[in-house]
């Protein structure tokens, strides 16, 4: 049932697309000698919820995951060796960095999303005191804290604080939790926090834009500006041997692309932290009649935009960082649509979903208030935090 209602949440990607959310379930595992423990199965590292299967949930025992509640400090990697040590199957994957979290919410099932609905309201600059008046008291408001180790102990102080009676959190700039006593019940309150942000938003006239299917061109670059972009971008040797192209056409595209100050807009960054691991902090902006001359100049200033954001940020980490490369991985083109951008088609699929949900959360959010994702500063922490950085990698 833990994997059936997984994959449920999985298979909708206004819940979680591309290997965001995560799932757990706790019950009781004999040891060597047959004495029953508890233990936590919590989804691993580099898989993704459409198609997790029993082995995309690690086990651990939670006996010692509940004694870290008295750990004051732990880094990303004790946290990860941690886990790792602790778990009953040493061949399967890095359990999830939100494994804590889901270990001291104390309901057996955990459900966690970065539903559309949900991330229009969290990214409000008063996000909040709306899910306060959207939920009552049947969620806790969890301010944002840096996911893994940080944000478990803040989750699980304010659960313990404030908790009693409630069923689920509310994380500012990052999504929602649900849990219960057993797989449906979680799952249905995910699907009912869900509901209840998506009702919101039509009361405020801002309803989420219904998902388009059949958006992709089959052909991008018999778009002039479009086969333009390419020409431009092969000549930065990163994607020089190989380079994808995915052009989405929309209704929602349109008025996204339609929307005064665009640029502005999208340049406050992405709509959930993990994102920006995939598509860069911001995109290129160009336009329909844009040639090889204008993107040039578009992608030179986004790479000197990038290496400037990496030199502000880097000297604030805890280590030392190297720069990714810094060309854009989806270019806005006003007068046509939205192109995801990789060195394969996966990549640049990946990146296209992305960037169309973006831009229906982008429009609801702008239409209650003003679109608020995470600050430079953080986003920035999150592009270059190792543990990030692993959900590239394929799963073991």
């Amino acid at each position: 049932m833990r994997v059936y209602t997984s994959q449920l949440i999985g298979q909708e990607p206004d819940l979680v697309l591309h290997g965001g959310g995560n799932t757990s379930v706790k019950t009781r595992r004999r040891d060597e000698n047959g004495a029953e423990h508890d233990v936590i199965h919590v989804k691993g590292s580099g898989w993704d919820l459409a198609t997790i299967e029993g082995p995309g949930l690690p086990a651990m025992w939670l006996d010692p995951l509940l004694e870290a509640r008295k750990t004051a400090t732990m880094s990303d990697e004790e946290m990860v060796a941690f886990l790792r040590r602790e778990m009953l199957d040493q061949s399967g994957p890095n359990p999830s960095v939100e494994a804590l979290l889901h270990a001291f919410l104390p309901a057996k099932f955990v459900d966690h999303t970065h539903s559309c609905a949900a991330l229009a309201i969290a990214n409000q600059p008063d996000a909040a005191e709306r899910a306060r008046e959207i939920f009552g008291d049947e969620l806790s408001i969890v301010p944002y804290v840096m996911p893994g180790f940080k944000l478990s102990h803040a989750a699980d102080q304010i659960h313990v604080q404030e908790g009693a009676g409630t069923s689920g959190q509310f994380l500012v700039n990052h999504g929602l939790f649900s849990f219960g006593d057993d797989a449906r019940t979680s799952y249905e309150r995910i699907l009912r926090y869900t509901t209840m942000c998506e009702e919101y938003l039509a009361a405020k006239g801002a309803a989420l834009l219904p998902e388009e299917v059949g958006t992709k061109a089959q052909d991008p670059e018999a778009h002039t500006s479009v086969a333009a972009l390419r020409d431009a971008l092969k000549e930065w040797g990163f994607f020089a041997d190989s380079l994808a192209l995915d052009l989405r056409l929309s209704d929602a595209n349109d008025r996204f692309l339609a929307l005064e100050g665009l640029a502005e807009i999208t340049g406050r960054g992405t709509a959930t932290p993990d994102h920006v691991i995939r598509i860069k902090p911001r995109p290129v902006i160009g336009e329909a009649t844009f040639g090889v001359e204008d993107w040039r100049a578009a992608i030179k200033d986004f790479a000197a935009w990038y290496e400037a954001y990496f030199n502000r940020n880097a000297p604030h980490a805890d280590e030392p960082k190297t720069m990714l490369d810094p060309l854009p991985r989806v270019a806005l083109i006003r007068g046509l649509g939205i192109v995801g951008i990789g060195r394969t088609p996966k990549e640049a699929g990946v990146a296209a979903d992305l960037a169309e949900q973006t831009a229906r959360i982008v429009l609801a959010a702008e239409g209650i208030g003003r679109f608020t994702p995470l600050n430079e500063r953080d986003l920035f922490d999150m592009e270059y935090w190792s543990l990030e950085q692993a959900k590239l990698k394929p799963k073991a």
